[in-house]
């Protein structure tokens, strides 16, 4: 059975238990009738989310910095980046030129990003190169290595900017030790990330 004839037998039944209980109340057809077409009208908007925002990671990204907040300002050189409300930093990055929010994550090995967002900044992979596994929170998981022409975080640029790249992150990108390696110091102080560039 294939993952998209599963997923269509898992919606039939969400949407044909609501419609069996209407029935077995035995209520008016009339009632049941306009109680029916409410509760496909329902199923089918959040069908209709659930689309858009698999389609559109920027919209998810875009979400996730409304919530976390935009507290990311460069400060001389620096670039300082304000806790979440849920205690992690996120990094407003360009890569590639497009614009991503970026989980950092000092105990990741490489920066990681979402097969939507690689296809968005034309990041190009190789297929004929071994996968690698990596160790995440979800289990093991295999990533195709990549090379970002351009990370940009406020005014730090990495080039060639090693990465790796698989559709098991989701709609998570990560900005990890490959990144942060190449700085000449990250820290924190209070809330506040301090990332600081290596001297050219």
């Amino acid at each position: 059975m294939s993952d998209q004839t599963g997923n269509a037998i898992f919606y039939a039944l969400l949407l044909i238990l609501p419609l069996s209980a209407l029935f077995a109340r035995r209520m008016p057809l009339g009632r049941v009738t306009v109680m029916a077409l409410a509760w496909i009208g329902i199923f089918a908007t959040g069908l209709a989310i659930v689309a858009l925002v698999n389609r559109n990671e920027w919209l998810v990204s875009g979400a996730r910095e409304l919530f976390y907040g935009r507290d990311q300002s460069v400060v001389g050189n620096e670039v300082r980046i304000q806790m979440a409300q849920d205690g992690h930093f996120y990094a407003r990055a360009t890569i590639n030129g497009t614009e991503r929010v970026l989980l950092v994550d000092s105990g990741a090995s490489f920066t990681s990003l979402s097969a939507d967002t690689a296809a968005a900044a034309k990041i190009a992979l190789d297929p004929t190169e071994p996968k690698i596994p990596l160790d995440t929170a979800n289990g093991q998981v295999m990533a195709q290595p990549a090379s970002i022409g351009e990370l940009r975080v406020g005014g730090i640029t990495a080039r060639d900017a090693p990465a790796v790249v698989s559709e098991a992150f989701g709609d998570q990108n990560m900005l990890g030790m490959s990144f942060l390696s190449k700085l000449k110091s990250w820290r924190v102080e209070g809330k506040i990330l301090i990332l600081t560039p290596a001297q050219e």
